[in-house]
C-alpha cells in the first residue's frame, strides 16, 4: 500500500464519519485529498520514505472565508488534530502551529497560490512561463478524494493542461540546449581534457532531454529527486531513461567517449522523431534546426519573438 492508498484509507475510516458527524452543513463544500510535495504524494514512495515527512494523513481543502468561516475552520483543524495518531502501523506526526504542514485543514486558495502565485489556478502568460513544471507537478499530483464544489478539481484540471504556445516555447528551448550541450560542448571539453566540464556538459544535456521528453507527452517533470523516476513511466522514456543514466554515471576514457557520443546521437533522434510529429514537419535531426522550427510553430507574436531560452 502505497502513500496515497494508505491516506485515502485513513480518509475514508476517520475523515469522512468524522465531516458527516461533526460539520454535516460543510459537507458539500470542501474537498479532502492528497497532492503537493513528498514522494507519497507523488505515488514514488517506498520503506525508505518512511523515515520522514510520511503520514497517514490528508487534506482538507477550504473554499473562501465567505463560505466557510474562520471558526468553522478552526473546529476543523481541532477535529482533525484530534484523529488518531496511529493508522496501519504509520504515525501521524503533530500539527505545526506556526504552519509549513502537508497535511490538514487549508484554504485552497492558499495551496495553489503557494504552488503558481495564482489562487484560482488562472495563471498568466508570463506565470505559465516562467512557473517551475516541478510546482505545477505538485499541484496537479496526487489522488482528490471528495470535492464538493468541484472548484479544487477545476483548478487542479486548469493547471495540467499547458498551453500549447508556452509547451512549445519550453520544447524549443531545451532543444537547442539539448543541441549546445551534447551535440557540440561535451566532445569540445574532452578533446581540450576538461573532464569536469564535460561532465557538466551532459548533466545540462541529459535535463534538457528530460524536459523534452516530459513536455512531449504533456506531463510535468517532477522535482530532480524523482525525474528519473518518473521518466521510467512515460512512454518515449523507457526508451531513453537507461543511456541517460549511462551519460552521467559513466566516464570519459576514449573507448567510453566514443560510446557517449553514439547514445547521444540516440536519444537526440528519439526525441526529434517525436518533436516532428508534435509539430506536423518533416523529420529533421539537427536539433538547433528542429529548435527554431519548433519556436516558428508558436502562434502568439509575443511568446514567439521571446529569447528562446526564456522558460528554460
Amino acid at each position: 500500500m502505497n502513500g496515497i492508498e494508505l491516506s485515502e484509507a485513513f480518509y475514508k475510516e476517520y475523515g469522512e464519519p468524522m465531516i458527516k458527524e461533526k460539520f454535516p452543513h460543510l459537507a458539500d463544500k470542501i474537498a479532502a485529498g492528497v497532492c503537493g510535495g513528498g514522494s507519497d504524494s507523488f505515488g514514488f514512495d517506498d520503506e525508505l520514505s518512511r523515515d520522514h515527512d510520511y503520514e497517514a494523513g490528508f487534506i482538507i481543502f477550504l473554499p473562501g472565508e465567505e463560505v466557510v468561516s474562520r471558526r468553522d475552520e478552526f473546529l476543523l483543524e481541532r477535529a482533525y488534530n484530534a484523529l488518531p495518531t496511529v493508522f496501519m502501523g504509520i504515525n501521524r506526526p503533530k500539527m505545526s502551529p506556526v504552519g509549513g504542514n502537508r497535511r490538514g485543514v487549508m484554504r485552497y486558495s492558499d495551496f495553489f497560490g503557494s504552488k503558481t502565485g495564482f489562487s484560482d489556478g488562472n495563471l498568466t502568460t508570463e506565470a505559465w512561463l516562467r512557473i517551475p513544471e516541478s510546482y505545477l507537478f505538485e499541484a496537479t499530483c496526487g489522488k482528490i478524494f471528495f470535492d464538493g464544489l468541484g472548484e479544487v478539481t477545476r483548478i487542479r484540471q486548469n493547471l495540467s493542461d499547458m498551453p500549447r504556445d508556452v509547451k512549445l516555447k519550453r520544447l524549443a528551448g531545451n532543444l537547442l540546449v539539448m543541441n549546445q550541450s551534447g551535440q557540440y560542448n561535451y566532445a569540445r571539453c574532452v578533446k581540450r581534457g576538461e573532464c569536469g566540464a564535460a561532465q557538466l556538459a551532459l548533466g545540462e544535456f541529459v535535463k534538457a532531454a528530460i524536459n523534452c521528453a516530459f513536455l512531449s507527452e504533456n506531463r510535468y517533470c517532477p522535482y530532480y529527486k524523482w525525474a528519473f523516476r518518473a521518466l521510467k513511466e512515460l512512454a518515449l522514456g523507457k526508451s531513453i531513461a537507461e543511456p541517460l543514466e549511462y551519460l552521467i554515471s559513466s566516464g570519459n576514457a576514449p573507448a567510453e567517449f566514443e560510446e557517449k557520443q553514439r547514445e547521444i546521437e540516440n536519444i537526440c533522434a528519439v526525441i526529434a522523431q517525436k518533436t516532428c510529429e508534435i509539430i506536423e514537419k518533416p523529420p529533421e535531426n539537427n536539433l538547433e534546426r528542429l529548435a527554431y522550427s519548433v519556436n516558428d510553430c508558436i502562434s502568439s507574436g509575443e511568446v514567439r519573438n521571446l529569447d528562446i531560452f526564456y522558460s528554460v
